[in-house]
């Protein structure tokens, strides 16, 4: 198993790391918010151990931005922020299981690897749906192996929604996804991004669908 463990407290992030290594876990690790994406899009881990408290980009940030752009590797969060509405944060922003500071070494090498098994095993390439996949490494989205023409916007809207394929996902949650960070957009600005992937999507088949009061969907073809 490869895990990413971003952590800026060095002595943490020595400890956790031996300890990992020692029970046969290849674990990468790095202290910077603003290069933990760059790190995780560099070699796709199988899970990503990722602190909350992250100098330059907070790990929540760092999340958000890991998941518009189409990473679907399991995280857990660990911190020392241990309230619940920390945690829902964290879980609404795309984390798979949460570990409050101090945590036992056993508990999250066991959590660890039951993430891993219930996504399948080594990560990698994610499968194919309806002609549409999205290459996990650069976050492009193909369809038939030929790459689709998006801004990066659309491709984040695409990326979250085939998440999910046939199942709706509320406007809230993908105008998080599509406009990680930026402040100065409306929520309606979500919108515009879907009418114009609808079009793009229209050669594949493949139906952008909104479903009122719920958000999006993708559906097959007919």
């Amino acid at each position: 198993m490869k895990v990413l463990l971003v952590e800026d407290d060095a002595a943490m992030q020595a400890a956790l790391q031996r300890a990992l290594e020692r029970r046969g876990i290849q674990v990468s690790v790095c202290g910077d918010g603003a290069r933990a994406l760059e790190r995780w899009r560099a070699a796709v881990p199988d899970a990503v151990v990722l602190d909350l408290s992250l100098p330059g980009v907070d790990g929540l940030e760092v999340l958000a931005q890991a998941r518009a752009e189409g990473q679907e590797a399991p995280v857990i969060i660990l911190t020392a922020r241990g309230t619940v509405g920390d945690r829902i944060l964290g879980l609404n922003t795309g984390a798979d299981d949460y570990l409050p500071k101090p945590f036992d070494l056993d508990e999250l090498e066991a959590r660890l690897r039951a993430l891993v098994r219930r996504r399948g095993g080594a990560g990698g390439e994610p499968a194919s749906w309806c002609g549409l996949r999205v290459d996990a490494a650069s976050g492009a989205v193909y369809h038939l192996d030929r790459p689709l023409e998006l801004a990066p916007r659309e491709a984040a809207l695409l990326r979250a929604l085939l998440a999910k394929p046939g199942h709706a996902v509320a406007k809230e949650r993908l105008f998080e996804l599509v406009f990680a960070g930026d402040a100065t957009v409306q929520p309606e600005a979500i919108e515009v991004v879907a009418y114009r992937l609808r079009k793009k999507l229209a050669p594949t088949g493949v139906q952008l669908v909104t479903l009122r009061g719920l958000g999006y969907l993708l559906q097959a073809p007919a």
